[in-house]
């Protein structure tokens, strides 16, 4: 199976220039590139299909270029944005940069001899080039009607409130630069990206057909979309990032626990480095019972592992199975406070759970999970309350200090999917 056979397979080819001819060319070590703007100190989760792909390539001895791009980067693509991005300082970019790299360490191997990834940043060759220069050597080779038609920039001309700048309309000549310069100093005959790119990726290899007599190759692969269409990437809470600073590992790891039954195995295509088998048994096992949810702990360990390390995924593991009736045993408190951020929370005076404490009856009532102390006690006598994810069925249980999870919390649970922590202050 080719590296193209095996992206088909896991849906992620939307468009390519010349399937035939590339499928000859990666028969032999190839440098390919993608580009990720530095509009952020951290990538998030719609970046990871690009990424991924380029580790795929790597791990098949071709020779990936992460381009970031401090140029363009500055400029803002209006591929898929209704409104033109704010514009960002040298400093901002370059922090962002370096930030950046971390991320993608974790997932290309930069220090390989044989085909090591290259991190790069547009602006080393764009920033020299003068606005004379550029529109002589690069501007001429594109017709104004090629440029209005991309779909971007036509939807954008459409909106008369909006509209869109010259700046952001020139992004694809600076792409297209990005494309022709790469082939001609590090011989990158592939560029990869978002199908949203596809009309910039087209662009360049345009341009260096014209300018270098050369023939380079573009594909494009899938949006992350949901069954309804709307992109993944995003909870209520807000950007999913790959930086443990702005999403943590358990956050991270529970993204993808909670994706949604319909779209989790084409989610485990395009992300996970499981091979055909491993998949089709995980498919298996999601038919016989979706409830287990056997391809969104697999794809959720892979990634969070991959990213953060296996300590760190173990750690989100376990605070994961814990809202999930899992034993609190030797669970850190950094790992438990992940937990109080998923669940209802509800202050108490420490006070009261001195000497003989309160009555584990009064306690439900108080953190809200039963309206009633006779309903409490039903709860208990039916085996449906939890303490600290110990099933308790006596209605005259207290609940004292010594029952303090780090000295602080009271984990409560009512049923299955019912939690309160109940902090003593």
């Amino acid at each position: 199976m080719t590296i193209l056979d095996e992206l088909n397979w896991r849906g992620l080819v939307a468009d390519c220039t010349d399937t035939a001819e590339l499928t000859k060319r990666l028969a032999a070590p190839t440098t390919l590139y993608a580009g990720f703007d530095p509009t952020a100190d951290s990538l998030h989760v719609g970046n990871l299909v690009p990424l991924l792909a380029l580790r795929r390539f790597q791990l098949l001895g071709h020779s990936p270029i992460a381009l970031a791009g401090g140029a363009t980067g500055s400029i803002g693509d209006p591929s898929g944005k209704t409104a033109e991005r704010q514009l960002l300082t040298r400093e901002i970019l370059d922090h962002n940069i370096a930030s950046v790299k971390v991320q993608m360490a974790r997932l290309l191997d930069f220090d390989t001899k044989q085909n090591p990834a290259r991190l790069l940043d547009n602006a080393t060759w764009t920033a020299p080039v003068s606005y004379l220069d550029f529109l002589r050597d690069i501007g001429k080779h594109f017709s104004v009607n090629q440029m209005v038609a991309k779909e971007s920039v036509r939807a954008r001309m459409e909106d008369r409130e909006v509209g869109i700048s010259y700046t952001e309309f020139s992004y694809m000549l600076l792409q297209a630069f990005d494309f022709y310069h790469l082939r001609k100093e590090f011989n990158c005959e592939l560029q990869v990206g978002a199908t949203d790119q596809w009309g910039n990726i087209t662009a360049g290899t345009e341009l260096c057909r014209k300018k270098l007599g050369a023939t380079v190759f573009g594909l494009t692969f899938p949006l992350m979309t949901k069954a309804d269409g709307t992109k993944y990437g995003k909870t209520a809470s807000g950007t999913v990032w790959l930086a443990a600073e702005r999403t943590s590992p358990y956050r991270f790891y529970q993204f993808f626990i909670q994706l949604d039954d319909t779209d989790v195995i084409k989610i485990l295509k395009m992300l996970s480095f499981a091979n055909q088998p491993q998949i089709s048994e995980l498919e298996q096992q999601h038919a016989a019972n979706a409830g287990a949810r056997a391809p969104h702990k697999f794809l959720a360990a892979e990634l969070t592992e991959l990213l953060h390390g296996k300590t760190a995924a173990d750690d989100a593991r376990r605070a994961s199975e814990i809202l999930f009736g899992g034993n609190l045993d030797g669970i850190s408190e950094a790992t438990f406070r992940e937990i109080v951020g998923e669940v209802p929370t509800k202050d108490i005076e420490k006070a009261t759970l001195d000497g003989t404490g309160i009555l584990l009856v009064e306690l439900l009532v108080h953190s809200g999970l039963c309206p009633s102390k006779g309903q409490a006690r039903k709860d208990l006598e039916g085996g449906g309350v939890n303490l600290n994810n110990v099933r308790e069925a006596n209605a005259a249980r207290a609940v004292t200090t010594n029952d303090l999870l780090f000295g602080k919390h009271v984990l409560l649970r009512k049923g299955k999917k019912n939690y309160v922590v109940v902090t003593a202050k």
